[in-house]
């Protein structure tokens, strides 16, 4: 980066989020060293490479900003978002894009790592996965939301749990459900708001679909080909009505004339040409 008054003012605001003043010398050389051109870039090296003199010292204190500092994330991140968005163009079209992210990882120790499937490497392997949605434009984008992805054999041993500092009020939470949740604070926030776009790991969940409905959002989502649906003009049945000694009923009902169907025998069914 050549103009380093411009990165020193951008670091100036991330560094107003993070609470307290002594944080700011190590988020500084932190991020500074994440854009060292270096293979490995964990704490040690970082500290190797920012002040070769004092590596100890160094180290210690990056890893207390990493590790033990108590900052808020998302409240860097929307200090990116205040720096960036005037750059996005965002009076023209928009979106929100969830997706998730797999970082390769050995042994199992770090938080959140299991086998699992991983964007990086293309197949299931041992990584750690963080579930983003991420603001974008023509002229580009950037996350308003980062969360790391607890699997249930995660969030079911507590003896790793209390090793590695996992808050005891956590509970399992699927990606999709992540998603919704990010979502939904990015609106209340007053992100600027786009059509979300997710892949078919978000898209073929049902309640994931309904609840951005129910927020008043347009989205545009993969889903598997035998996802049901109701074709044009079909529809189910209303509730059983109240029985005399009984609670009405509340499930949406189905005969041989009422019928979903699968969305790939809803395209073939279809013309070849449809508006």
């Amino acid at each position: 980066m050549t103009d380093l008054a411009e990165f020193d003012r951008y670091m100036s605001l991330l560094c107003d989020r993070l609470g307290h003043a002594d944080r700011r010398e190590g988020f500084t050389h932190y991020t500074r060293g994440l854009m060292l051109p270096i293979e490995r870039k964990s704490v040690e090296p970082l500290a190797a490479h920012i002040d070769p003199r004092h590596v100890s010292a160094r180290h210690q204190s990056l890893h207390h900003l990493v590790a033990k500092s108590d900052w808020s994330d998302d409240g860097v991140l929307a200090g990116v978002l205040e720096w960036v968005s005037p750059s996005l163009g965002l009076d023209r079209d928009r979106f929100w894009i969830v997706d998730d992210t797999g970082f390769p990882k050995k042994g199992r120790h770090s938080v959140g790592v299991a086998r699992q499937y991983c964007g990086q490497l293309g197949k299931q392997d041992n990584c750690q996965a963080a579930v983003s949605v991420s603001l974008a434009t023509q002229r580009g984008s950037l996350p308003i939301a980062y969360r790391l992805y607890l699997p249930e054999e995660w969030i079911n041993d507590p003896v790793r749990r209390e090793k590695t500092g996992v808050p005891a009020e956590m509970r399992f939470a699927t990606k999709p459900q992540i998603a919704v949740e990010q979502v939904r604070a990015a609106k209340a926030s007053g992100v600027p708001v786009g059509i979300v776009l997710a892949d078919a790991g978000y898209g073929n969940d049902t309640t994931f679909r309904e609840q951005l409905s129910q927020l008043g959002l347009r989205y545009a989502v993969g889903i598997q080909s035998s996802t049901s649906v109701w074709p044009p003009g079909v529809e189910p049945l209303p509730p059983r009505a109240k029985k005399p000694a009984g609670r009405p009923g509340k499930r949406l009902r189905r005969d041989p004339r009422h019928q979903p169907c699968s969305v790939k025998t809803l395209a073939q069914s279809l013309p070849a040409r449809v508006a």
